[in-house]
């Protein structure tokens, strides 16, 4: 069996919220498919499925009908076991308000990743030093959340989602929290991680930044694709 160009492939997707008695469709019918080693990125206003698109492949919430295929696997047929390893393996997810453990240090963080992916005890402070190294982090490891600066903190952030040597990287708004230079720092860790083969999809509002550093561009309304193009970096 040949083995798919894309790492995703989205099939008649939809996603409604309930609230009370009104249905709220947050994705509707979407098709789509995401190439291996792809910079993509989802743009639109809010309200109009960026973020549940994201949720919905990186595995926190659920698809009411249609398909995402990971890897050529049905992600539907997932039972809750193999739906938690998706989450903690295959995947790694940085948010706009970074979500670090805040009475953990930076090295604490990406050390607790690394024991939900069972990596042995006596390897996790190795790799995670590596990690927060790697990401410009090495002579602020030892610090709380809150005393770093955004953009450290987002550099955390990164080295946790990569604890488990993931395929993919989900970004929902890494810079939103972020002044202009520091966000131009991490969508240029975040280049150079897709240049070393890691796929990444993300979501911003950001359309500069989005040309700037994707090497594709979905724009959704409504929970639809209304454009879909290629960027030439």
């Amino acid at each position: 069996m040949r083995s798919s160009p894309n790492i995703i492939e989205i099939k008649s997707l939809n996603k409604i919220y309930k609230k009370g008695d009104i249905q709220i469709p947050a994705i509707r019918e979407l098709d789509c498919s995401i190439g291996k080693g792809s910079f993509t990125s989802v743009i639109g206003k809010s309200g109009s499925g960026k973020s549940t698109l994201l949720n919905l492949i990186g595995g926190l919430d659920k698809a009411d009908s249609g398909r995402i295929l990971f890897n050529g696997k049905d992600m539907s047929s997932f039972n809750r076991k193999e739906m938690a390893l998706h989450r903690r393996t295959s995947v790694g997810m940085i948010f706009q308000s970074f979500n670090l453990i805040h009475h953990r240090t930076a090295l604490g963080n990406v050390m607790l990743a690394l024991a939900f992916g069972g990596v042995n005890s006596g390897k996790r402070k190795k790799r995670a030093m590596e990690l927060l190294s790697d990401v410009g982090l090495g002579n602020r490891m030892d610090h709380k959340p809150t005393e770093l600066s955004g953009g450290e903190a987002q550099r955390a952030g990164i080295a946790r989602a990569l604890a488990n040597r993931p395929v993919l990287l989900l970004a929902d708004e890494p810079t939103g929290n972020l002044d202009s230079q520091t966000a131009e720092e991490i969508m240029a860790l975040l280049t150079g991680l897709n240049k070393q083969g890691l796929s990444i999809i993300m979501v911003t509002h950001d359309q500069e930044s989005a040309t700037t550093v994707s090497d594709r561009v979905i724009r959704l309304k409504d929970g639809q694709i209304i454009e879909d193009k290629k960027v030439q970096i």
